[in-house]
């Protein structure tokens, strides 16, 4: 089986988002089974030395574009029994800083997305799979049925396409057709056309093989109006070839018997151990050194999507409480000036980390007892899957792979791994978190236990990559 994983970031290279985890961490678990799985990305500026000095250039070739005749360097890493592809271009990625959010992104991306179908033929890989992530790549599965009409190379290739967040589509001018190469045929409703644009996404869904998300539940949701983004309707056209495949996480980066960042190890036979790195943290964000205060956590982009509106109806109320309340982060202006005023207002109650930091989100996870996340939206989400991991319990709203993931606690039973609620709801959110903190402070046996089934979860990516395997062979003979 060869496989061709094709991502705009991939750590430990290049990341905004969960998208660079999974392109991290997917294609190593499905080479442990296997699969020649190769992953090509574009060669950004911002990636670091350390890797540059390791790659080797292998070819090159040109990619057009309308009138342009655009260079394609490749150059080739092996990292964690992968084989990485950079995809170098001065223009579009090498001059730069950042990733996305340029106003030539469509150009960018439609450069890459055709230089990365073209890139089986310089490397001498010919892959049964190609599988694009995101608008980023979309447009490959358009390229590769468009290619086959004149290029037997692509007969027996076929393409898998995963959506990670359907809010971001890739919607541009429809003038990009023709630089793209694509005749005007593509231009109708049943194609790329979105109103009087194009959408990338749209055309990954539609010229794909096969569609998946990164959870059961958001396969299930993007069906409708609410969470369908606009594309509700292609995707209920288009179910049939709809999966859903819950994400993991990396096992060996995330594990707080040997992460190195945290100021006290422990595992499931050592809770107790785990207040030290409490302290450690209180100390830090300079909180109050408590043991017996339960500690909330996020680590976050501050945005809507992620149910912080809840969180501001009720934030007030809540930290009347007797809580410490610490935030990681960035994004929308609104939500930092609200961390900001809450935490100048509760200097002893609530510490805000208005930045991002990969380091402090470890301490974050392993120092929290309860770790919040209210998304109104969530495909699939990591953070609670590395929270569990940690022993810090999830609060989340029953959305996307946040209820496929985390199990509500059941107090006539004591199962569970976390705690829930169901609606767009500030004070069902509310009564949910003061549930999880009665728990903590009159029942701390029960609690123990349920961080117990929490950090027992096998949420790493030998059953996702299992997954995918199977997935791959049903597309393979389709």
């Amino acid at each position: 089986m060869n496989v061709l994983f094709l991502s705009g970031e991939a750590v430990p290279f290049i990341k905004t988002g969960g998208l660079a985890d999974v392109a991290g961490a997917l294609p190593k678990e499905l080479v442990k089974k296997g699969v020649d799985c190769r992953v090509a990305i574009p060669l950004y500026k911002d990636i670091d030395d350390k890797y540059r000095q390791k790659m080797e250039k292998i070819t090159e070739f040109y990619v057009d574009l309308d009138w342009k005749h655009q260079y394609a360097g490749v150059y080739e890493l092996e990292w964690d029994g992968v084989k990485f592809y950079f995809i170098d271009n001065l223009e579009y990625f090498g001059s730069r800083d950042g990733t996305y959010g340029f106003d030539d992104d469509p150009e960018r991306f439609i450069y890459f997305s055709k230089a990365a179908t073209l890139l089986g033929k310089y490397i001498n890989f010919k892959p049964d799979i190609i599988h694009s992530n995101d608008w980023h790549t979309a447009m490959v599965n358009v390229f590769v049925n468009d290619f086959r009409k004149g290029d037997h190379y692509y007969d027996d290739i076929r393409t898998l396409f995963t959506i990670h967040n359907l809010k971001y589509q890739g919607v541009f001018d429809s003038d990009y057709l023709r630089l793209a190469g694509l005749s005007g045929y593509y231009f109708n409703e049943n194609d790329l056309k979105f109103y009087d644009a194009i959408n990338f996404m749209k055309g990954g869904i539609i010229h794909s093989s096969y569609v998946n998300t990164v959870s059961e539940n958001y396969a299930r949701e993007i069906q409708y109006p609410f969470y369908g983004e606009g594309l509700d309707g292609i995707i209920r056209q288009y179910a049939g070839k709809l999966k859903g495949i819950v994400n993991g996480i990396d096992f060996d980066i995330w594990d707080p018997a040997k992460d190195g960042i945290l100021t006290q190890n422990f595992d499931i036979g050592s809770i107790d151990q785990k207040v030290k790195n409490k302290l450690a943290l209180q100390e830090k964000y300079g909180l109050p050194q408590r043991e017996d205060v339960p500690l909330i956590g996020i680590c976050s982009r501050l945005t809507e999507m992620k149910g912080l509106d809840l969180v501001r109806y009720i934030l007030e109320e809540l930290l009347q409480e007797d809580v410490q309340f610490v935030v990681l982060g960035t994004g929308e202006y609104t939500y930092e000036e609200m961390f900001k005023y809450f935490e100048w207002k509760y200097p002893d109650k609530l510490a805000a980390r208005i930045y991002y930091s990969s380091d402090e989100s470890h301490l974050i996870y392993g120092a929290s007892d309860l770790y919040l996340m209210p998304s109104i939206s969530e495909p699939c989400g990591i953070s609670q899957l590395i929270a569990m991991r940690y022993g810090s319990l999830p609060i989340v709203r029953e959305a996307g792979g946040l209820k496929d993931t985390v199990t509500a606690y059941n107090e006539y039973t004591g199962e569970g791994t976390g705690f829930s609620f169901a609606n767009i709801n500030a004070h069902e959110l509310l009564f949910c978190i003061k549930n999880a903190i009665d728990l903590y402070r009159n029942d701390r046996e029960s609690f123990n236990n349920l961080i117990k089934n929490a950090m027992s979860q096998k949420n790493d990516w030998e059953m996702s990559g299992e997954k995918y395997l199977e997935l791959y062979n049903e597309i393979k003979v389709k």
